[in-house]
């Protein structure tokens, strides 16, 4: 039987930017996938959607996938959502679609477009150019110097995400191999506190050292080339 699987973008914030499509997708279909239920049934219950939720997060178990394929494979309609915008960037879910187009590759995958924290941050910050590169997540540790080397070398606009407990080491280091290149911190974005300044590596990281308070949630920052 063939199938359709919804990727559906859920906001990253406000909760009025999603889709009438996405809110009838979410409503029509038997379970939706989530990352986190409690976050996805917010959503939901602001719109007044019953579907079923279940979690399918980074540490889902094989037998999981399985299960989900087995139900794919009998006609069962899923979406797959994200606690925050697009799923698959950056996101678990990546992995399971991976598994549908190989397990069945008949299934019809759609994507039901809408927020995302990359593209609405790179929106504001009047960066030129058609080409960017996107690092998603740093690596913790290995691999990261490495990323810190092509991005001050690189001539294309440079985007990734950064939580919290890391975003002064970055912005320390970023200031110290590149003290004059411009960036932008799009922080708590679509949000009451959204704040997304342009400044200059050396200027953003005494910006923050002396705003500790406003080092909250993941960040997406983007270096100009």
């Amino acid at each position: 039987m063939d199938s359709i699987f919804y990727i559906v973008a859920t906001p990253i914030g406000n909760l009025e930017d999603i889709s009438h499509r996405g809110l009838r997708i979410l409503s029509e279909v038997e379970t939706v996938l989530c990352e986190d239920t409690r976050v996805t049934r917010k959503l939901l219950n602001h719109y007044s959607i019953d579907s079923h939720t279940e979690s399918y997060h980074a540490q889902a178990s094989q037998s999981k996938e399985d299960s989900i394929i087995r139900r794919i494979r009998i006609g069962h309609a899923f979406a797959l959502v994200s606690d925050a915008g697009t799923p698959t960037i950056s996101d678990p879910g990546v992995k399971l679609i991976n598994e549908i187009r190989r397990q069945l590759p008949e299934t019809k995958i759609v994507s039901i477009p809408g927020a995302s924290a990359l593209i609405t941050a790179l929106s504001v910050t009047g960066f030129s150019g058609n080409q960017f590169t996107f690092y998603g997540f740093l690596p913790h540790k290995k691999g990261r110097n490495k990323i810190f080397d092509e991005i001050e070398s690189s001539s294309r606009v440079a985007v990734f995400y950064e939580s919290p407990h890391r975003l002064l080491k970055t912005l320390e280091e970023l200031s110290l191999r590149i003290p004059k290149r411009m960036m932008s911190v799009g922080r708590e974005l679509t949000k009451i506190f959204e704040e997304t300044p342009v400044l200059s590596t050396l200027d953003m990281f005494n910006y923050y050292s002396q705003n500790l308070e406003k080092i909250r949630g993941e960040c997406v920052i983007t270096i100009d080339k």
